[in-house]
């Protein structure tokens, strides 16, 4: 499945109909330089976007986690694409502060449907390989990566009013989607509705994994953000300086994500993990501190160190609550992924009361603690193969 008929398998199509969800998350920091410049926000009230998309998704996407422990949701997939592309589209036509602010949430809300349903789907056609599920999440990676260059291409030539164009990857996303559905039933896809996995909870660990997340949470989605203006700040440029910032933050991940699928196929998940953590404290305090060129090679090694452990906190997650699947993914995907834009208005604020670089400095911090929580975590066995394919409902 992964070698020839790569381009064929329902796990490549997951993969970039991923991508195609995964833009709208990354376009709503792409879209705050021209917020501020078109619209004269505030550094807290840009950050406020970005707020309702991430809150309302927060919210939401564990209870469809929930939703798809229960019944199967396929139709989830393309619908959720549509509602995601939609938002953000819509963005761009009002300049009342609140239908922003509201059709920015809406796209979140489809981005929170998207992820926990996709999860299993795709855990269930890689049949539980973490290399296969690497590729899942790199697709996502790559959307966030392709997201402020679809931006600066449409927004930055043609101004907000262009944004509805911004709806084009949803369009092709939901085909996508329809179209591995449709090669999962295929291949005979699919198990008896409410059958989950054998084994005990371990929810203290769970619990830990998940402040873990939360903590990379507050580094990327407060460096998403505000990279974009302070890199105009360190590197002395323009509209593109930043853009170019926000490209290397998540094009890095993309490298990350894949790095993170093969080191977990030599190594355990949690020292993977809490490796990574470690690293991610000096790039992180590099991008802070340290000004010129050299401040796009921090952005990237933070980046990648935060994107490393990605793909793999999901897989953790699940085995770490092997009787709730939906559940496990919705809130590694969703509560402890999306918090992080809670930090955003606190960020902006001190921001506006003192400096970016003073506003941003706190960062650093987090994943210091991330690191600590990892250290002892256990390796959970991974499931066998044939309660893995039972791990999603059926999609026919």
């Amino acid at each position: 499945m992964y070698g020839g008929g790569l381009l064929r398998s329902p796990v490549f199509l997951l993969a970039v109909g991923h991508s195609c969800v995964d833009v709208y998350q990354g376009a709503v920091a792409a879209l705050v330089p021209f917020f501020v410049a078109e619209r004269a926000y505030s550094y807290a009230a840009a950050s406020g976007i970005v707020l309702a998309a991430s809150l309302l998704s927060s919210v939401v996407q564990p209870l469809f986690g929930a939703l798809t422990d229960r019944w199967a949701l396929p139709w989830l997939l393309p619908v959720s694409t549509a509602v995601a592309g939609i938002g953000i589209a819509l963005s761009g036509t009002g300049g009342a502060y609140a239908l922003t602010l509201a059709t920015v949430a809406l796209s979140g809300v489809g981005v929170a449907a998207y992820h926990p349903e996709s999860a299993r789907v795709a855990r269930r056609a890689s049949d539980g390989s973490h290399t296969a599920m690497g590729w899942f999440s790199l697709g996502g990676n790559l959307g966030f990566a392709a997201a402020p260059l679809l931006v600066a291409g449409v927004v930055g030539i043609g101004g907000l009013r262009a944004a509805p164009l911004l709806v084009v990857p949803a369009a092709l996303g939901g085909v996508l989607c329809v179209l591995a559905l449709r090669a999962i039933r295929g291949t005979g896809g699919g198990a008896p509705k409410n059958v989950r996995a054998a084994g005990r909870d371990d929810r203290a660990s769970f619990l830990k994994l998940c402040l873990a997340v939360i903590c990379r949470s507050l580094v990327f989605v407060g460096l998403s953000t505000f990279v974009a203006l302070y890199a105009r700040q360190r590197v002395s440029g323009g509209q593109l300086t930043g853009s170019a910032a926000l490209f290397v933050l998540y094009a890095g991940g993309a490298i990350g994500t894949v790095v993170g699928g093969r080191l977990a196929a030599r190594r355990d998940r949690v020292r993977v993990v809490n490796g990574s953590y470690a690293a991610a404290v000096p790039a992180v305090a590099g991008v802070v501190f340290v000004p010129g060129p050299a401040f796009y090679v921090f952005v990237a090694l933070t980046s990648a160190a935060l994107y490393v452990p990605f793909s793999l906190q999901v897989t953790l997650g699940q085995d770490y609550l092997p009787t709730r699947i939906g559940t496990a993914s919705g809130v590694t995907l969703g509560l402890t992924v999306s918090v992080g834009g809670v930090a955003g208005p606190l960020i902006g604020a001190a921001a506006d009361a003192t400096s970016l670089g003073t506003a941003l400095a706190p960062l650093i911090v987090f994943p210091a603690l991330a690191w600590l929580l990892t250290r002892t975590l256990p390796e959970p066995e991974a499931p066998p193969q044939e309660v893995t394919k039972s791990l999603v409902q059926n999609v026919s």
